[in-house]
């Protein structure tokens, strides 16, 4: 494709409308809802404070009515923020008014602290009893995982410190991690490309291109070098301090406690995945010897297995999707539709736009909205589905309330996975050409690969240097760069040669910053998917309609509650070898095809 000319995909104009929370950035609106939600929370604590355990459940579920009505307004402004921010990372005024969101999100939380503190210290039984009583059904879960944290817990006055530094450290941090991201140019064929559009070119079939955006992004990551390596350290160091401040056993503790699963669940689930990395490395094996390569390298895994000129419009894309959707059940159609008509999405990929994807449920009262950098591939809409999945999820949970609406990060991917497959699926039947339906497996293989084995392989990086960090001080690049490498190695072996200069790739990840110990929930999502679209493939009956329910659900029950229904127990350590033979039987398939046709 000419660099200097791309193709157009008609994604161009599709741009949100953020009208539905503000008409600009300077909305009076804004301040407005600031100083209410700021005010009723004064209100709150002047009312409430040190009277929680006298509180009947009528009282206490008139206060909590207060509250929410309260952080719906101030998280209305923060979502505008942060969105506009998302489009535009080069604005100052919008990193001002980012920062702005943050200091007063910062200081809503030190003022209804009190509750949480209260509530977690109460008396177990008379918490029990509260949280039985009808009057609180509304709240019933939310009033449940905040006992949780009970252990972890500080005093009023710690919490409160802690929160306010929170805006001026780790936050702070993040915040420009994603500037410099954003902001960053890597060379390609004397030409500076965003991360996204250079990211692209791995995926070509052109294994020059390859190599020269692989040298591209190497270099741009060693020109940052320095910067990303500070910014990691002192993350991993705020992260180091608060544990230690609040008790927790481990660096994934409260990440756990967040996604309502045990330590030991979730190291039931590591140790499934990589006591199976075997499958990866036969998987990358088989497309050595299908490249017809003596050495298949970093910048090889993400190639092509059929040159292919494949190209989706946005209106092809947008077809592709509702229909699929629709075949499955038409209430996810209809919802879907909404964001393509609504202007909910938004789409094109800017200049000083953040890369990647994702879906923001904003507030129950408004809607969610759908972001992403479309460049008219594949992969693209199958990414399109993905996060209109997540949309559709934010948007049937919406009746939760804001309190329980969203979901634990370990079911949060349910939706979004599943839609991918519903789509994948639809591709696949359209080839009929076996080595072209060998190059869909392929890549599906190679996707639900990167959202498990990758995923907890970068798990196990996150690990490394969590622990590294807290007992041999600050890390240089240089060790950052030696435990990302033995992670990747002990995932792929000998099937992919992993050069040194890959070794800076972790410095462009920005889950590990952003929300630390997350990336587990990918596995945890694909794996549970997998699972679940089996049993609809089955033909299980009623499974769409429960299907819904469990979306509908968000987070007002624990996960395996929601799961149970559709056949699936998550408190079961097998659990995760059922999704793994699935991934097993897809690369037999991917070897049989070979076998047959190449």
């Amino acid at each position: 494709m000419d660099q200097q000319t791309p193709t157009m995909t008609g994604a161009e104009e599709v741009s949100w409308d953020l009208t539905d929370l503000y008409s600009a950035q300077d909305d009076p609106a804004i301040d407005a809802d600031l100083h209410s939600a700021q005010t009723t929370a004064q209100a709150l604590a002047a009312d409430y404070r040190g009277r929680i355990a006298t509180l009947s459940a009528g009282a206490l579920a008139s206060m909590l009515q207060r509250y929410e009505q309260a952080a719906e307004k101030i998280a209305r402004a923060y979502s505008y923020a942060s969105m506009a921010f998302s489009v535009d990372t080069a604005d100052p005024a919008l990193g001002a008014l980012v920062a702005k969101m943050q200091e007063n999100y910062s200081q809503f939380q030190q003022t209804i602290i009190f509750f949480s503190l209260e509530w977690a210290n109460l008396d177990p039984e008379q918490a029990q009893a509260l949280i039985e009583d009808p009057a609180l059904s509304r709240y019933r879960h939310y009033l449940e995982t905040l006992r949780m944290r009970e252990p972890y817990m500080l005093s009023e006055p710690e919490e409160k410190i802690l929160a306010e530094k929170a805006v001026t450290g780790r936050s702070a941090w993040v915040r420009y991690f994603t500037q410099v991201q954003s902001a960053a140019r890597y060379p390609f064929r004397g030409e500076p490309l965003s991360q996204s559009a250079i990211l692209a070119k791995l995926y070509e079939a052109d294994r020059d291109m390859r190599i020269d955006a692989w040298q591209g992004i190497t270099d741009g990551l060693r020109a940052n070098a320095m910067t990303n390596t500070y910014i990691f350290n002192q993350v991993l160091a705020d992260k180091a301090s608060n544990d230690r401040l609040r008790g927790y056993p481990s660096w994934i503790t409260s990440r756990n406690l967040s996604n309502e699963v045990d330590d030991e669940s979730v190291q039931a689930l590591i140790d499934a995945v990589t006591s199976r990395y075997d499958i990866v490395q036969r998987y990358y094996t088989l497309k050595r010897n299908l490249m017809g390569l003596d050495e298949l390298f970093d910048y090889d895994r993400y190639a092509p297995l059929e040159e292919s000129d494949a190209f989706f419009s946005w209106d092809e894309a947008r077809t592709m999707v509702l229909e699929s959707f629709g075949a499955f059940h038409p209430t996810v159609q209809e919802v879907a539709n909404h964001f393509f008509e609504g202007g909910w999405i938004d789409a094109p990929n800017r200049p000083a736009k953040r890369g990647g994807a994702y879906a923001t449920p904003t507030v129950p009262s408004v809607h969610p909205y759908v972001f992403m950098n479309y460049m008219g591939r594949a992969r693209d809409v199958e990414t399109l589905a993905h996060e209109l999945g997540h949309g559709i999820h934010m948007y049937l949970s919406r009746q939760q309330g804001i309190l329980q609406a969203g979901t634990p990060l370990t079911t949060a991917e349910t939706a979004s996975t599943f839609a991918e497959m519903l789509v994948f699926q639809d591709l696949l039947e359209r080839a009929q050409d076996p080595r072209e339906r060998l190059a869909l497996l392929s890549g599906k293989i190679e996707g639900s690969f990167a959202t498990v084995f990758r995923q907890i392989s970068m798990n196990r990086f996150e690990e490394s240097i969590h622990l590294a960090r807290r007992g041999e001080g600050e890390l240089s690049t240089a060790r950052f760069s030696e435990l990302w490498l033995a992670s990747q190695r002990a995932m792929f072996g000998d099937s992919v040669t992993m050069t040194g200069e890959y070794g800076l790739w972790w410095s462009y990840v920005p889950h590990f910053l952003h929300t630390p110990g997350y990336v587990y929930a990918y596995a945890f999502g694909e794996l549970l998917v997998l699972a679940l679209y089996a049993r609809y493939q089955q033909g299980a009956e009623g499974f769409e309609e429960r299907y819904i329910e469990a979306l509908s659900m968000g987070g007002a029950d624990w996960p395996h509650t929601i799961m149970a229904p559709l056949g699936v127990d998550l408190t079961d350590p097998q659990f995760w070898h059922e999704g793994l033979g699935i991934l097993d039987d897809l690369v037999g398939e991917a070897e049989a095809i070979a076998a047959e046709t190449i």
